[in-house]
């Protein structure tokens, strides 16, 4: 089998939660790359979005656990023996595997393998979403190989893996990236700092691919003896905080009509839904489970706020910029979040939209005023949504990021 001289490796193909890369690989296939998707794992959701029926790269699924496939691994691992690179890229995986002996580091030693075997002569570069495991892969692929690898690097990979694999990564005495993006300031000063050279991390934000949404519905201002309709996009995870809104829908006052829409799934579904019982509100909120990208759309048109309240989780997770707030300013919804890692780096408090603390007292009085204020919603919402046009369209992005793959794949 024929394969592209590059190779993309993912998570997991399709994922509705992560609209950015199919976002990113369409573009890339419009600006003229040509690549291979190797996906970690297949698909769980049911849903998909319209988006990724319009990637045109052939999609190829590594085993996502290695007894399940026996003999393509071990033909895979017998193959890898006679690569150029096979020993130095025993030698890193044995070093990784003496500090982190775990299914999963075996497990991405066994993909990496599989990759490198299928993948053929024709592979010139690795291109991996995500820092810590779909990284981990490419980069032994590529030592295997003999060729350049680099990645995008977004949120939990960023600040979740450990030091010392970060440090690695990042430097070219230990095979890194020929060149890292990452999508928040923030991001890129961290992984800059650790890396052997800062020219080794872009920042690069992910923008918003405008051509993908109607047009911003006009928002007079709000009636205030009508319910205030709130909705919230997001995993029902710790790192997203609806523990918090859930708390501060309870503290609204008696004479405010409101409705809270949820979209997305998670492992806190029922824990959530018990305590939006416990706490007296679930009569007034609409749990959707996931949906694809046109009824998100839909539900943020007629909606009167939008509100992520995202927190640094315990173990360090948390958002990078959200996509769903920059899809939110694209239909003039007001917006309420968190002053948490790159959101204010999109938004400003007060100007374009709303940053409450972590508390749910904050996050009630915040809706409450936006209940009361007609002309506070669309004045905020008027001011992200000019900022999004000025500073956080996609195009940008996408030709650096095609620039930079280009020079990979030439070797310049």
């Amino acid at each position: 089998m024929t394969t592209t001289p590059l190779a993309v490796v993912v998570k997991g193909w399709p994922r509705l939660s992560e609209t950015f890369i199919a976002q990113e690989l369409v573009a890339l296939e419009d600006a003229g790359l040509r690549f291979d998707l190797w996906s970690l794992r297949h698909p769980t959701d049911a849903k998909t979005h319209p988006l990724h029926d319009r990637l045109q790269a052939r999609v190829r699924y590594l085993p996502e656990y290695l007894h399940l496939e026996p003999r393509r691994v071990h033909e895979a691992m017998g193959a890898a023996c006679t690569l150029p690179g096979f020993d130095a890229a025993a030698d890193v995986y044995a070093r990784d595997l003496a500090r982190d002996d775990t299914a999963n580091r075996r497990r991405r030693w066994g993909q990496a393998c599989v990759l490198a075997h299928e993948a053929g002569d024709g592979l010139r570069a690795l291109y991996a979403h995500f820092l810590h495991t779909p990284s981990s892969v490419a980069r032994y692929a590529a030592i295997l190989r003999g060729v350049p690898w680099s990645f995008s690097a977004h949120a939990k990979d960023i600040w979740t893996s450990p030091e010392w694999e970060l440090r690695e990564k990042l430097s070219a005495q230990s095979y890194g990236a020929a060149f890292g993006a990452t999508c928040t300031a923030s991001g890129a000063r961290h992984l800059q700092s650790l890396a052997d050279t800062p020219g080794r991390v872009d920042l690069v934000y992910h923008g918003l691919d405008l051509s993908r949404f109607p047009a911003a519905p006009e928002r007079p201002p709000r009636d205030p003896t009508m319910p205030l309709h709130m909705m919230s996009v997001g995993r029902l995870v710790e790192k997203k905080g609806f523990d918090t809104l859930i708390d501060a829908l309870a503290l609204l006052p008696r004479d405010l009509d409101w409705h809270w829409t949820h979209i997305g799934g998670g492992e806190l579904d029922a824990p959530l839904r018990a305590r939006a019982r416990a706490a007296g509100v679930a009569d007034r909120i609409t749990w959707r489970g996931a949906c694809d990208q046109p009824d998100v759309i839909a539900a943020m048109r007629a909606a009167d706020l939008f509100v992520l309240p995202a927190r640094i989780a315990a173990d360090g997770d948390r958002d990078g910029l959200p996509n769903v707030l920059m899809e939110a300013a694209s239909q003039k919804l007001p917006i309420l979040s968190t002053p948490v890692s790159a959101i204010p780096e999109f938004i400003t408090d007060e100007v374009h939209g709303l940053l409450s603390a972590d508390r749910a007292e904050d996050f009630a009085a915040q809706m409450v005023r936006v209940a009361r204020d007609p002309v506070l919603g669309p004045r905020l919402a008027e001011a992200a949504h000019a900022r999004l046009h000025a500073d956080f369209t996609m195009p940008p992005g996408i030709a650096h990021l095609a620039q930079r793959l280009r020079g990979v794949l030439s070797g310049t």
